[in-house]
């Protein structure tokens, strides 16, 4: 099914914001993106998708991870270059609900948040405004800068359009399922309806090598392949996950702090 047909805007409030994503109206669709409790949120079913998905980063588990999930220790902080005096400008491709570029702004690194999928980003939009709008995350959310559109096609002219210097690109692309384990999760389930698997990460590893100026982070699953193509030239790993890092040259402190113009 594709992101138009499970996906609509049913509120008459939001008319501003279903034209600038392209979203059509109704209230047929699978999911809808209505306005709840101050929050903009895509609810479906709840028995096959769970509580209504909504972005947050200034409390849950954003506000958890940013009090105590381990500063620049962290994997991702690790694997994008994050070290003592050095703070790279990171571009996150598959930006999701923001959790991952969340954490490197928290951390001072400028993010672009690149999202493909219209119903996401308008969530992403949203969770942005509030968090700019609470003093504990003001500063943080300051550093985080949205864009709506492909990577695999047009990531280039995104990141020249935000003017975020592209020294990181960091990729987290969705991993096709093999098993029941993966669709545990009720909020995996909704991702699948609107985005599928990324059956082109080949692609969108091409363009993120095209326009990182260090170096491409790819989060994988702990067991999986490196994503065709080009292999990493090193790997950190977790428990659960890896990162594959592409390398074009190191971060330094000198080259490693950049801020937007």
């Amino acid at each position: 099914m594709s992101e138009r047909g499970a996906v609509a805007v049913a509120d008459p409030a939001l008319a501003g914001l279903a034209e600038r994503f392209g979203l059509p109206w109704g209230d047929a669709a699978e999911l809808l993106l209505v306005r709840r409790d101050g929050r903009l949120v895509l609810a479906g079913d709840p028995k096959r998708y769970g509580h209504p998905l909504a972005v947050e980063f200034a409390s849950g588990k954003a506000a958890h991870r940013r009090r105590f999930g381990g500063g620049r220790g962290q994997l991702i902080a690790r694997a994008c270059g994050l070290g003592r005096g050095v703070t790279p400008a990171v571009v996150d491709a598959t930006a999701g609900l923001g959790r991952d570029a969340f954490v490197l702004a928290s951390l001072g690194a400028e993010v672009l948040l690149v999202e493909r999928v219209a119903a996401i980003a308008a969530l992403l939009e949203d969770g942005l405004a509030r968090a700019r709008a609470y003093p504990q995350t003001v500063e943080i959310a300051a550093r985080m800068h949205l864009a709506h559109g492909d990577a695999t096609r047009d990531l280039q002219r995104l990141v020249a359009e935000a003017g975020v210097p592209p020294q990181v690109v960091h990729l987290d692309p969705m991993f096709p399922h093999r098993d029941k384990s993966a669709l545990v999760k009720k909020e995996m389930r909704l991702f699948r309806v609107l985005a599928g698997d990324d059956v082109d990460a080949p692609r969108l590893l091409e363009a993120a090598l095209d326009v990182a100026t260090h170096r491409v982070v790819v989060k994988r699953p702990r067991k999986a392949p490196p994503i065709a193509g080009p292999p990493p030239r090193h790997v950190i790993e977790g428990k659960t996950s890896r990162y594959d890092l592409y390398v074009h040259r190191a971060l330094t402190a000198t080259s490693g702090n950049r801020r937007c113009p």
